[in-house]
């Protein structure tokens, strides 16, 4: 509907445009030819134009995309409204009353020409149909018919009538008149069509009378018939009739001289016009993202995933085809596409080479859009290719992955989700609607079923609502430091725009940006952007502060900021990078030793307190450093500065790797070499 308005209101701003220019610059001039076919130009050009739409396309960052865990989301119900007044469907009522009444004029002005011709006699004469009638009407012409009473006129007057009737039949003026009422009928509320109308009529009549004139010896024996003429005005509106009112303005037309040539640059006035209004309203700048590969890794190796939809424009065509000889110098080619109304695609060819290797073609075509589907590029072992096209999710339900499940039981099989080793369970957890294709192969006698999810190749885009952690207005930056294990609840309310997220346990925040955590929830809120840390040429954590080092500990420290850090770390470097050398531990003669005395205590940058176990645990716990266990429990305080990685294995995890040794739970440190 709104297309329609926009349509209406572009129509009718060009119609004003060729009115005004032939009103203000040609209505007076003598050109009357070349005005005729002007001012259907302008009608044509009102209608054409605004349909002729110029895409001009323009490549941006792709949006930045943050994935949640969907099976979370609650989709909130907008709350009903109440009743309020559609103002589209009072104007386009209004608009269609008018229309219909207008279009019921026009069948009737039809059915009384019809009538007023039917069993009449006809005497052709050259390529004209005459009618001698008896009714009291002015004379007219309707294409090759002309039509006149002959007992109303002299024989001179009747003469001077026919010449000025003939030269509109000769140049078929009724198809001017035509098309003027069309329009008339479809822009029936814009009071310029209405007085275009008029000037194209009278603009006929101009004609007709300057060829009649050569044609008449008395030229004034012609104008006095125009004014007796005057005196009939019953005329039927769709013809040409030879009554018309202003016949004042037809005699001096008749009588002016000829306009000089030099004055027909007016013509191009409206050139420019059009030419801005293309400019302003004809160019539509479509933003499209640079196509991205999705690449997830697996045992086997990569997994890349090029989807296209029925919105793939040309120009992402290109790109892929452009991406996939870059990266796999497969040769992609995209042809026989058709497009509806729309532009959605409803046929496609796709065909897939790499040398003798691979060779693939798909092809789809009918009346409706092309479902999504996708090319999926898989790197197997040795670096091997091979490519699938993934589509038909309709065939994707939980019974059929239950079905795909237990099919496959009595034999051995390897589950592979988004290119991530899973196990059944995970499987079966896996909504259907979620799921964007399923793949069963053979390897090495294994059955291997590959699954990709929609929520890999369509990330939930959240850049558009505004965020809230737990009541609190937040950013995508602190979402995206939220660990999602800690989410509860996500509440998408779609009248608001919002997203509201809560948490297990909320948390709060102090006044300098720094987290206080109740549990093993963190939200992280007004962080500012911290420059990156590196400790004897390792990356330190994100929460990692400098001010819990020991000073006594550090051997240098290097600050870079602005070229000289992005030059050398790129852009992790673009807010200033510190480079921090620890000291080693010598003995006597200068060699590296690492001492510990006493049980590890970590130190925590979110409490004053130390992180402990209970004593009668810390007997029995199984304590490996940088390989070597640990026999002597009384160690001192090893500081966080020294630890690079902890991992703590309970349970029969840590009886499977370590034996009975480990029964009570095992601590593995590495600390930085």
């Amino acid at each position: 509907m709104e297309a329609f308005f926009i349509f209406i209101a572009k129509s009718s701003g060009l119609l004003v445009l060729f009115y005004c220019a032939y009103y203000f610059l040609l209505r007076k001039e003598t050109f009357f030819n070349s005005n005729r076919w002007f001012l259907l130009a302008g009608l044509i050009t009102s209608v054409v134009l605004p349909f002729l739409v110029y895409t001009k396309d323009i490549w941006v960052d792709p949006t930045p995309m943050i994935n949640l865990n969907l099976a979370q989301i609650n989709i909130s119900e907008p709350v009903k409204e109440s009743f309020q007044i559609n103002w589209n469907y009072i104007i386009i009522t209004l608009y269609s009353i008018g229309f219909l009444a207008f279009v019921f004029k026009f069948l009737m002005d039809f059915k009384s020409l019809n009538t007023l011709l039917k069993g009449k006699k006809v005497s052709q004469q050259a390529d004209f149909k005459f009618i001698d009638t008896t009714e009291n009407i002015a004379p007219f012409s309707y294409f090759d018919y002309i039509v006149y009473n002959s007992s109303m006129y002299t024989v001179i007057e009747l003469e001077n009538i026919i010449e000025h009737e003939k030269v509109h039949s000769e140049q078929n003026h009724t198809v001017d008149v035509l098309i003027s009422r069309v329009f008339c009928i479809f822009f029936w509320f814009n009071p310029i069509v209405w007085l275009y109308k008029k000037a194209i009529t009278q603009n006929l009549e101009f004609i007709a009378d300057k060829e009649a004139a050569k044609k008449i010896t008395d030229k004034r024996a012609y104008q006095y018939t125009l004014l007796k003429i005057t005196t009939h005005e019953n005329c039927i509106a769709i013809t040409n009739h030879f009554y018309q009112s202003l016949i004042k303005k037809r005699i001096v037309m008749l009588n002016k001289n000829q306009s000089k040539k030099r004055n027909s640059w007016k013509f191009c006035v409206v050139v420019p016009a059009l030419v801005a209004f293309v400019l302003l309203f004809q160019i539509e700048t479509v933003a499209h993202e640079k196509p991205q590969i999705v690449t997830t890794k697996s045992n086997l190796g990569g997994m890349d995933v090029f989807k296209i939809t029925k919105t793939t424009t040309d120009g992402e065509f290109n790109q892929k085809t452009k991406l996939l000889k870059e990266n796999f110098d497969i040769t992609a080619s995209f042809s026989d596409l058709e497009r509806n109304s729309k532009g959605e695609l409803t046929a496609i060819k796709i065909e897939l080479k790499k040398g003798n290797e691979i060779s693939k073609q798909m092809q789809v075509k009918g009346d409706d859009a092309i479902k999504a589907f996708a090319i999926i590029v898989s790197t197997l072992e040795k670096g091997k290719l091979t490519i699938d096209f993934k589509s038909d999710e309709s065939s994707i339900t939980d019974n059929n992955i239950q079905a795909l499940s237990n099919s496959v039981a009595a034999g051995e099989k390897e589950i592979f989700i988004n290119g991530e080793k899973s196990t059944e369970e995970d499987l079966a957890k896996l909504d259907s609607k979620e799921i964007e294709s399923v793949d069963v192969s053979k390897k090495s006698g294994k059955t291997i079923i590959t699954v990709i999810t929609k929520h890999l190749t369509e990330p939930f885009k959240i850049t558009d609502k505004e965020i809230y952690i737990n009541g609190v207005k937040s950013n995508e930056k602190e979402l995206s430091l939220l660990d999602q294990k800690t989410i509860d609840k996500v509440d998408v309310n779609t009248k608001e725009n919002t997203i509201s997220i809560t948490t297990k346990t909320v948390t709060s925040t102090s006044n300098n940006g720094t987290v206080k955590t109740n549990s093993q929830v963190t939200t992280i809120v007004n962080q500012q952007e911290k420059p990156l840390v590196v400790i004897n040429g390792d990356l330190a954590s994100p929460d990692f502060d400098t001010k819990d080092m020991d000073p006594n500990k550090i051997s240098s420290i290097n600050v870079l900021k602005g070229e000289k850090a992005t030059a050398k770390y790129g852009s992790d470097g673009k807010n200033g990078v510190i480079e921090i050398t620890t000291k080693t531990p010598t003995d006597k003669d200068g060699n590296e030793k690492k001492v510990y005395k006493g049980y590890p205590i970590i130190k925590s940058n979110n409490s004053e307190s130390s992180t402990t176990t209970q004593s009668d645990k810390k007997d029995k716990q199984l304590i490996i450093v940088d390989g070597v266990i640990v026999k002597d429990k009384s160690l001192g305080e090893l500081d966080k500065l020294d630890i690079k990685k902890m991992e703590i294995f309970k349970g029969s995890e840590a009886v499977a790797k370590y034996g009975e040794k480990g029964k009570d739970g095992v601590i593995v440190i590495t600390t930085r070499k």
